[in-house]
């Protein structure tokens, strides 16, 4: 039995955390961000990686500093009935009725669309996605070999084909760091970039990526929670200190991409142009590798933390048989459903959010704190409502017109930050203020 785990286990954790997190999502939005920001992009990054990357590193040591085995397991700490709620939503979204399709989906227009004809793509979308979910259930089979599958092989090359465009970039750079700011990021950069990174809701796969790494954790023999606690957070910080220094240099390449390529509306197509600019035709080669491999890292870690979380809760649910299921919803989804249900998970994801983010930081607080469940309780309690408001205000527009609707989001509006989508911040402080002092109350009596 092993007391401790070595740097290069916890190295090819962390490079296999690193891998579930890094979909194509965190490929693209770091390069548009970089073409916004123009000269501002250093004060850009430093709020990016404030929530882009301080967020996830806090979800993971959630898990390691109150011993929890699974979000189940650590949204108990509220109750038994909201830890049910909050996890079979939270799984749901994260996977098979919004992220896990959203990836084939995502790596097909990408990777593939460009090279097929428009008449075509429906039926090469359905080919491809039918492979991409056979290899993701091939390689979730076994949640105990992920380190060697995702650690060992796939981010490795991931970020062997990253590099090529990463050193070629820097070594011919297309200008300077010296475009002009648009938008928001002229007048307050760093709170936008700030913005930017809290709405990657890697929060929320934190969460859902926790089980997959202690679980790697106690597979490679280490069984004392206390042990188990540090070897997360230990794995976290080097997740999270490739992913910082990744979105550096994405952004600082969006940012001299200006001197050559027009703004574009999305940084997908800025990532495409970059890619043509520097290699011609087989830069959408090196580009359709290198998305389909970032989605199917993440489609992956989602699929096998479901399957553990489903027969955590319903022990009925057997693994095996939750991974089909899964692969079967997901392409069936990603084929014939999946931009109208894009409109009906966001506002899920919306309400998730905050309820994730104030569970992770009463979680990681509790050492100053306490563990108490009027804490957890009441700063949940109160995130409760604000979340809700975002979640309507995230509704599709044709669902807004009724006078309740517009009523919530009137109401919305008197609540502080809500213009930045953080209305829930003042209510979770003070939620989290009467609760420590009820609780320190009752220890006093």
């Amino acid at each position: 039995m092993k007391t401790k785990l070595t740097w290069r286990n916890l190295f090819f954790i962390g490079s296999m955390l690193f891998g579930l997190f890094f979909g194509a999502g965190n490929l693209i939005f770091p390069v548009f961000l970089g073409q916004q920001a123009g000269s501002n992009v250093g004060l850009a990054i430093i709020g990016l990686l404030i929530t882009g990357v301080g967020l996830p590193l806090l979800g993971v040591a959630s898990m390691g500093i109150t011993a929890s085995n699974s979000v189940f397991d650590l949204a108990g700490k509220v109750n038994r009935p909201f830890a049910y709620i909050f996890t079979i939503l939270l799984y749901m979204t994260m996977g098979p009725l919004f992220a896990i399709p959203r990836l084939a989906t995502i790596s097909f227009q990408l990777g593939i669309a460009p090279f097929v004809d428009k008449g075509h793509q429906s039926l090469v979308l359905l080919i491809f996605s039918a492979i991409f979910f056979f290899v993701t259930w091939l390689l979730s089979r076994k949640p105990s070999k992920l380190m060697t599958y995702v650690g060992k092989w796939l981010t490795p090359i991931f970020l062997v084909l990253l590099g090529i465009l990463i050193v070629t970039a820097f070594v011919k750079p297309m200008g300077n760091l010296q475009a002009v700011p648009q938008n928001q990021y002229a007048t307050s950069p760093v709170l936008t970039g700030f913005t930017e990174g809290y709405n990657t809701m890697d929060a929320l796969a934190s969460l859902a990526f926790g089980v997959v790494v202690i679980d790697t954790i106690k597979s490679l023999g280490i069984t004392h929670p206390g042990q188990i606690a540090k070897d997360t957070i230990k794995s976290g910080l080097i997740s999270v200190v490739i992913m910082g220094v990744i979105y550096g240099f994405l952004a600082l390449i969006g940012t001299m991409s200006v001197a050559k390529l027009p703004l574009a509306s999305n940084g997908g197509v800025t990532l495409a142009q970059v890619f043509n600019y520097y290699f011609g035709s087989f830069g959408s080669l090196l580009l359709a590798l290198i998305a389909i491999i970032a989605c199917l890292k993440t489609s992956i870690g989602l699929t096998t933390a479901f399957g553990e979380t489903a027969e955590e809760m319903f022990p009925k649910f057997k693994y095996q048989i939750t991974l089909i299921v899964v692969g079967v919803i997901s392409f069936l989804i990603a084929n014939i459903g999946l931009t109208k249900l894009i409109n009906y998970s966001t506002p899920v994801l919306m309400f998730l959010y905050p309820l994730a983010i104030v569970l992770i930081i009463v979680a990681v607080l509790t050492p100053l704190i306490g563990e108490s469940r009027w804490i957890f309780g009441l700063t949940t309690l109160f995130t409760v409502i604000p979340s809700l408001f975002a979640g309507v205000d995230a509704l599709p527009e044709t669902l807004k017109g009724s006078s309740f609707i517009q009523n919530v989001l009137h109401w919305n509006s008197y609540l502080p930050l809500a213009s930045l989508g953080l209305g829930w911040v003042i209510p979770a402080l003070i939620g989290l203020v009467i609760g420590f002092m009820i609780n320190k109350y009752q220890e006093k009596n």
